[in-house]
């Protein structure tokens, strides 16, 4: 298997505020930093009505509701030659019947999809089933963010375990707060009673 040398993300992106457009930015960032002589992209998916002042990484953009654009990325895509695609899947943000357009544009695609999925639903309606059986075909990886998701692929849709991969999707662990309390010996102190001595502390170094 040859190295990877160019990797593409669809998605939302920054500056549209949105959890998914946070997820991609942050996704692309990393993978970037990780590789720095990876050449990267993101192919933005704008709501309808939407314009947005995307940063340098953005070099395509997609009008949900418009079919023709998905073709057009598609081609953009493989005219550039990259070498896999990470699609954020989340029925909503793409055009077509539970996001149904977005299928235009992975069947065109000539390079590897990974798809990490940010909504599994365990009673789908028809339409959705549809959708979500085909992207499942289609994606050569599966991400998921729980084993809950992962159990859903298997049971829901069929997917075999050794097509999914389990990323955890969070916080980091901290001290509970009374732990916290006992390290900056306020133990037993209340909130305001807290904040005053702190406030008070710096009152006398600025005297000082």
């Amino acid at each position: 298997m040859k190295p990877i040398q160019r990797a593409a993300f669809i998605g939302n992106h920054l500056p549209r505020r949105c959890g998914i457009a946070t997820f991609t930015h942050d996704l692309h960032r990393a993978v970037a930093m990780a590789r720095p002589g990876l050449e990267t992209c993101v192919a933005a998916m704008n709501d309808p009505g939407g314009a947005y002042d995307y940063p340098a990484p953005v070099r395509f953009q997609i009008q949900e509701e418009t079919i023709d654009a998905y073709a057009e990325a598609a081609d953009f895509l493989n005219t550039a030659r990259f070498d896999v695609v990470s699609l954020q899947h989340e029925y909503g943000i793409f055009g077509g019947k539970a996001g149904s357009h977005v299928l235009s544009l992975l069947r065109e695609l000539r390079m590897p999809i990974v798809t990490p999925l940010h909504t599994i639903l365990a009673e789908p309606n028809p339409l959705q089933r549809a959708a979500m059986d085909e992207i499942t075909r289609l994606s050569e990886r599966l991400v998921v963010m729980s084993q809950h998701g992962a159990t859903l692929l298997r049971d829901v849709h069929g997917v075999a375990a050794d097509r999914i991969d389990l990323i955890p999707h969070g916080i980091p662990n901290v001290a509970s707060a009374r732990r916290s309390k006992d390290q900056l010996g306020v133990e037993g102190r209340s909130r305001w009673e807290t904040d005053r001595q702190a406030l008070d502390r710096t009152r006398t170094d600025i005297a000082s």
